[in-house]
């Protein structure tokens, strides 16, 4: 009992709370001006996807559920605005326009589209950081996470990094089920509810479900003896 409270102060001590943290995907076909905005929003504390043309950038909407999407207008296969009418069918996802089209139809053409903000090219990389961090906080997406990696026996979390180890070796999750480890890795032995879990965004407690069988699947010797993410029969589920 002393070892683990000494445990878990020294985790508290060492807490350093970010207040906008998010998964965000970037669309744009210029190498250099994608690695620029990558490089910005993954300092102030974001997780981000980068991707050079239109219809990637759809496939990986509907794929990764960002955040936000930071969307360049002038991009091959499907351009921009085609892009922005395809994900407002299906998604609410603040969307970032990019371009250097900066007529006022343009600009006007967006907004009527939905985008939640539109910068012109040439921009200056810190206030494109900080109009993103002012749409996440008003679409209510902004989140406050741990900059304090976690550690749960030979399981590593770092929220930053959005990296999952088992001892060295990295760990392919989704951004679902990486919310998931990540909630239930900041309070190891805690028992979560399905309705608790539900609170991340998903649907259905049969979808909790689903998430925590691909998990086991990832990070289980065995998932049908799962030693790490244990059920608790007629509750939900807890990490130890």
């Amino acid at each position: 009992m002393k070892n683990l409270f000494t445990s878990r102060l020294t985790v508290v001590k060492a807490c350093i709370l970010r207040t906008v943290c998010a998964h965000i995907l970037v669309a744009e076909d210029n190498v250099h001006q994608a690695e620029l905005v990558r490089r910005y929003l993954e300092h102030d504390g974001h997780s981000v996807v980068v991707v050079h043309d239109g219809r990637a950038a759809i496939d990986e909407t509907r794929r990764r559920n960002p955040d936000l999407l930071v969307l360049d207008v002038m991009m091959p296969l499907v351009d921009g605005i085609d892009v922005m009418r395809a994900v407002r069918t299906e998604s609410d996802v603040p969307i970032v326009l990019l371009t250097a089209r900066s007529t006022e139809d343009d600009v006007l053409l967006g907004f009527d589209l939905g985008a939640d903000d539109y910068i012109t090219k040439p921009f200056r990389p810190r206030q494109m950081v900080a109009r993103v961090r002012t749409i996440l906080r008003r679409t209510g997406r902004a989140r406050t996470t741990n900059a304090t990696v976690l550690k749960v026996g030979d399981l590593t979390v770092d929220p930053i990094r959005h990296e999952v180890h088992i001892k060295d070796e990295l760990v392919s999750l989704t951004p679902a089920e990486f919310r998931l480890l990540a909630k239930m890795a900041a309070q190891p032995q805690r028992v979560f509810t399905r309705e608790q879990l539900l609170e991340d965004g998903f649907i259905t407690a049969r979808t909790v479900d689903v998430h925590m069988m691909k998990l086991r699947r990832k990070i289980e010797q065995d998932s049908r003896r799962p030693e790490r993410l244990l059920t608790v029969y007629g509750i939900g589920y807890k990490l130890v």
